[in-house]
């Protein structure tokens, strides 16, 4: 018996040890990171009348208490209007289809491209519903939300820079920001751990030329990418990883930005 224990605590310690010389290598490249951030940012701007169309998605189930807040940050991006399309991909069953319904035509009659999209069938979840509005997308780039999002106005002009500086780049990933940080001594330690993983893990990963995941929101993909890795798959739980994958095996590059 005890020998047993032993071995299990050997292979336990073991695995740490390695995972932490791993985080140590991922800090050390996100050190190197940061260093060059102020240069690069100095870097991604462009003319306004050089952006690109931009389709963005928003894929909503059921969000009464936040689907207004959602749309109006969205409407309110700092981009042009000619060159901006905004998908609001709604498979609600509840009331809140009816109060989207009203946000978009308000803001569609003041002249913003929004619309309100319901499939005829809710096949394939979140996965389903972007690939769905892919296929009306007019936008170069896609940018998607989750609906508890709230974006800043600049988001759009911080992100879409980054892919005119390489042919090859078909991601460009943002950090998350909280709303509810200091709520809670739950939502400090929550916090605390998606600041790592968008510091050390995304940004350290991507500095060493490893392979990241897309996460789901907050971020815009080049159309092209998501057309050459095979489309949004809805036969996993993770979509987002799964394409993530898919388009880095094809040869796309990841970048991520610290907003």
């Amino acid at each position: 018996m005890s020998i047993t224990i032993i071995v299990i605590y050997t292979i336990a310690i073991t695995l740490l040890f390695f995972y932490c010389i791993m985080q140590l290598s991922l800090a050390i490249h996100y050190i190197k990171f940061k260093r060059n951030l102020k240069k690069e940012e100095t870097i991604f701007t462009i003319p306004e009348s050089e952006y690109p169309y931009v389709t963005v998605q928003l894929p909503v189930f059921n969000e009464l208490y936040v689907v207004e807040r959602l749309i109006d940050a969205i409407a309110a991006f700092d981009y042009p209007a000619d060159k901006l399309e905004i998908q609001l991909l709604d498979d609600s069953t509840d009331e809140s289809f009816e109060i989207a319904r009203k946000k978009v035509d308000y803001y569609h009659q003041r002249g913003i491209d929004i619309k309100q999209i319901r499939r005829p069938e809710r096949k394939g979840f979140k996965a389903g519903a972007l690939e769905y509005g892919l296929r009306e997308a007019k936008g170069e780039y896609v940018a998607i939300f989750d609906a508890d999002f709230v974006p800043f106005p600049d988001f759009l002009k911080k992100t879409i820079p980054h892919f005119l500086l390489d042919d090859k780049i078909g991601v460009v990933q943002a950090k998350w920001d909280h709303l509810n940080k200091d709520y809670s001594i739950l939502t400090k330690m929550q916090a605390f751990a998606l600041d790592m993983h968008f510091t050390i893990e995304q940004q350290g990963r991507n500095a060493a030329g490893y392979f990241i995941n897309f996460n789901g929101t907050a971020g815009v993909w080049r159309k092209a990418t998501i057309e050459d890795a095979g489309g949004w798959k809805a036969d996993t739980l993770t979509e987002d990883l799964d394409l993530s994958y898919r388009a880095q095996l094809k040869g796309w590059k990841f970048s991520t930005l610290k907003m």
